[in-house]
C-alpha cells in the first residue's frame, strides 16, 4: 500500500525578526560602502557647528529651562545683527560720497587756458550793406531801404551768406587790439583765432605751452593783458527790440580749457568799457565719480571722437550738438556757430530757429538733451576785480597816441588783465565714502559680536542645508518598485508556480476523474496548496 507524506511548513514570526535585523544590517553596511552616508540630524550638528550657542540650544541633551533661554538668547542675537545689517547694507546702496580738496604740486609751466572773446555787438554798422540790412532785418530791426532812403517794397536781393555777412559785417580784431603783451612777450591779433558764437564772430586766444609765449610765474603781469577798443560808433541803432537786440556796451568773456568750445552766451561774462579787469584764475581739476555714486560720462577708450566736430567730449560740445539737432528738426539747417556740414541758416529765419532751440532744450536728466559732466574736467575758477581808467593824465596821452579826444577814450577802451593766480592747481576728487570693503568689515563686526560666525560658519551651515537636501531628493528620486520576489525577514517567499517550476519531483499523470496519481483520495486538501510539495 503506497505511504502519502505531506510536509507542512510554518514560519515563527520571532525566528524571523532577528534574521531581519542581521539582513538589514547587513544591507545598511553595503549602502553605506557602496553609496553616501546618512545626513547627520540637527543635534549632531549642532554640537560640533562653530555658531556660537547653536550647540547649546539645539544640541543633544534633555529639554529645559537652560536649553530654552539659550534658544532665546540665540534668536535675540541673531536679530539683532540681522536689524544691524540691514541698516548697513541701506546706508551702503545710499551711495554716499564725500568731496576732498587737495592742493597739487606747483609746475615750473602752466597751461594757459583759452580766452575767448567776443564783442556784444555783432554787426558794424558801417559794414552793412543795403542787401546785409535786407536779410539782417529780423535779427537787427533795422528797416530795409532802397539807395534813395525810402522804405523797399519789392527789392530782389542775391542769397544771402551767413558766414560772409558775419565775418565781413563783424568787428575785427586788428582794429580793436590796441596792446598785447603775454608773459612779458609783445602778441597780436596773429595770436588769436576765429571762432563763431551767438555772438557772431568771436576770437580765442590759446597759447601753446611748448612755445615760449607760456606762463612760467604767477601774479599780474605773467599772463594776458590786452587793451581793446569796442568802438561804440559802430554799435548799431535800435530802431525795435528783437530778441537779439542788445543795451549793454562791452565784451563778452569766457576763460576755458583748450580742448571745450565756448559757450560764451551763457558761461561768459561782461567786460565795460573804462575800467581795467583783473581776472585771477585758479586751475581745478574735478574728478566725479561715475554709476551708481556720480552721473558722470566715463571717458571712452576709442580713438574716434565722441562728438562729431569736436576733438574730445564736453558739456560745451555735448549742448552745441543738442541745439543742432533740434535746429535740423525745425527748420533743415544749421547755424553758424554749430558743427557739421548741414546748410547753414538763412537771415530771416534766424531768431526762429534760434528761440525754438531754446525753447526745445531743456536741462537736467529729465530734458531731451541730457549732457552729463566728464568723470575728469579741468575748471578755471575765477577772482574778478576792476579799477577805472583812464585816469587823467593817461586820457590825455592816449587820446594823442590813437588819435582820439579823451571822451572817447573813457567810453571804448577797456584793458582785460588774465593771469595765474599762482602756479599750482587744486585737485577736487569726489570718492565713496562708504565702499564694499568697509561693508563687508562692518559685517564681519557685527556678526563675530552677535553670533560669533565667520564666513566658514555660513559655509557650514550651507554645507549641512545642501546634505539633508540632496538626500532627501535621493531617497525620492531612488523609490524602489515592487518585485516579483520580495525578501522578507531573510526568507524568500516565492509563488505557487515558481515552486511547481523549481520541484524536483517528476511530474505524475493525473487519474481520471481529476485525481493524482498515488495520492489517498481523503488527503487531498482544498484549493491544492501541499499538492506540489507531494512526491
Amino acid at each position: 500500500m503506497p505511504i502519502e507524506i505531506v510536509c507542512k511548513i510554518k514560519f515563527a514570526e520571532e525566528d524571523a525578526k532577528p534574521k531581519e535585523k542581521e539582513a538589514g544590517d547587513e544591507q545598511s553596511l553595503l549602502g553605506a560602502a557602496r553609496g553616501a552616508a546618512a545626513p547627520r540630524d540637527l543635534a549632531t550638528f549642532a554640537s560640533t557647528s562653530t555658531l556660537h550657542g547653536l550647540g547649546r540650544a539645539c544640541g543633544p541633551g534633555p529639554h529645559g529651562l537652560r536649553r530654552s533661554l539659550w534658544t532665546l538668547a540665540l534668536l535675540a542675537s541673531l536679530a539683532a545683527f540681522l536689524y544691524q545689517a540691514a541698516g548697513l547694507a541701506r546706508g551702503y546702496l545710499t551711495r554716499p560720497h564725500l568731496v576732498v580738496m587737495d592742493p597739487a604740486a606747483p609746475a615750473p609751466v602752466a597751461g594757459f587756458p583759452a580766452v575767448t572773446l567776443c564783442n556784444i555787438n555783432r554787426f558794424r554798422h558801417s559794414a552793412l550793406s543795403d542787401a546785409d540790412i535786407f536779410h539782417l532785418a529780423n535779427l537787427t530791426g533795422l528797416p530795409p531801404k532802397d539807395r534813395d532812403g525810402h522804405r523797399a517794397a519789392g527789392l530782389r536781393y542775391p542769397e544771402p551768406d551767413m558766414v560772409d555777412i558775419l565775418n565781413r559785417t563783424g568787428h575785427q580784431l586788428a582794429d580793436m587790439l590796441k596792446s598785447c603783451n603775454f608773459s612779458g612777450h609783445h602778441c597780436s591779433a596773429s595770436n588769436f583765432s576765429v571762432v563763431y558764437t551767438r555772438y557772431g564772430k568771436c576770437y580765442t586766444f590759446k597759447a601753446d605751452p611748448q612755445s615760449s609765449l607760456a606762463s612760467r610765474v604767477g601774479g599780474m603781469g605773467s599772463g594776458l593783458e590786452i587793451m581793446l577798443d569796442i568802438q561804440q560808433e559802430e554799435y548799431l541803432p535800435i530802431w525795435r527790440e528783437t530778441n537779439e537786440t542788445s543795451f549793454e556796451a562791452g565784451i563778452r568773456v569766457q576763460i576755458h580749457s583748450q580742448e571745450e568750445p565756448p559757450y560764451i552766451h551763457q558761461l561768459g561774462f561782461g567786460v565795460s568799457p573804462g575800467f581795467q579787469t583783473f581776472v585771477s584764475c585758479q586751475e581745478q581739476r574735478l574728478t566725479y565719480l561715475p554709476q551708481p555714486w556720480g552721473n558722470c560720462r566715463a571717458e571712452s577708450g576709442l580713438r574716434e571722437p565722441e562728438l562729431q566736430g569736436y576733438s574730445a567730449y564736453s558739456v560745451s560740445a555735448c549742448r552745441l550738438r543738442c541745439e543742432k539737432e533740434a535746429v535740423l528738426q525745425r527748420c533743415h539747417c544749421r547755424m553758424v556757430h554749430m558743427p557739421g556740414n548741414e546748410t547753414i541758416c538763412p537771415p530771416n529765419i534766424y531768431i526762429e530757429c534760434a528761440d525754438h532751440t531754446l525753447d526745445s532744450l531743456g536741462g537736467g536728466s529729465e530734458g531731451p538733451c541730457f549732457c552729463p559732466t566728464p568723470c575728469n574736467l579741468t575748471r578755471y575758477g575765477k577772482e574778478i576785480s576792476m579799477v577805472r581808467i583812464p585816469n587823467r593824465g593817461s586820457a590825455r596821452y592816449l587820446a594823442r597816441k590813437y588819435n582820439r579826444n579823451e571822451t572817447y577814450i573813457r567810453e571804448n577802451f577797456l584793458v582785460l588783465d588774465v593771469f595765474f593766480e599762482a602756479l599750482t592747481s587744486e585737485a577736487v576728487e569726489q570718492r565713496a565714502a562708504y565702499g564694499l570693503s568697509a561693508l563687508l568689515g562692518d559685517i564681519g563686526g557685527q556678526m563675530a559680536l552677535f553670533i560669533g560666525a565667520s564666513v566658514l560658519t555660513l559655509l557650514e551651515i550651507l554645507d549641512y542645508i545642501y546634505e539633508v537636501s540632496w538626500d532627501r531628493l535621493r531617497r525620492a528620486w531612488r523609490r524602489p518598485k515592487t518585485p516579483l520576489r520580495t525578501a522578507t525577514g531573510g526568507i524568500s517567499t516565492l509563488g505557487l508556480q515558481e515552486l511547481k517550476e523549481q520541484s524536483p519531483c517528476p511530474s505524475q499523470g493525473r487519474a481520471e476523474g481529476g485525481g493524482t496519481g498515488g495520492l489517498l483520495p481523503n488527503h487531498h486538501p482544498p484549493g491544492g496548496l501541499f499538492e506540489d510539495f507531494a512526491c
